[in-house]
């Protein structure tokens, strides 16, 4: 991915993180910003914290740097999992 590429289509369910570490920072923050948004559009929220956002999205980034053989929607699986253990956040199932 980069910026000369801009009109191309991406199947986000198949991105690696190989791909999202290896790519403009610019472009990998508006992919996590999109991921942010699908994953909390699947959930039904409607709000964003700014802050927790941001620090997420980096995560994500720093955990797919690590881990390139991974996809980024287990990158985020991951990543929002510590995420809700830490703070002691429940998931209704």
């Amino acid at each position: 991915m980069s910026h000369k590429c801009a009109d191309i289509t991406i199947d986000v369910q198949t991105l690696t993180c190989a791909q999202l570490a290896n790519t403009f920072q610019e472009d990998a923050d508006h992919l996590t910003v999109w991921y942010s948004g699908w994953y909390n559009g699947l959930a039904k929220k409607h709000m964003m914290k700014i802050d927790r956002a941001k620090d997420l999205e980096h995560q994500i980034i720093v955990y797919c740097k690590a881990n390139q053989n991974k996809k980024v929607i287990q990158a985020i699986d991951v990543v929002f999992n510590e995420h809700r253990a830490q703070k002691g956040i429940k998931m209704k199932k």
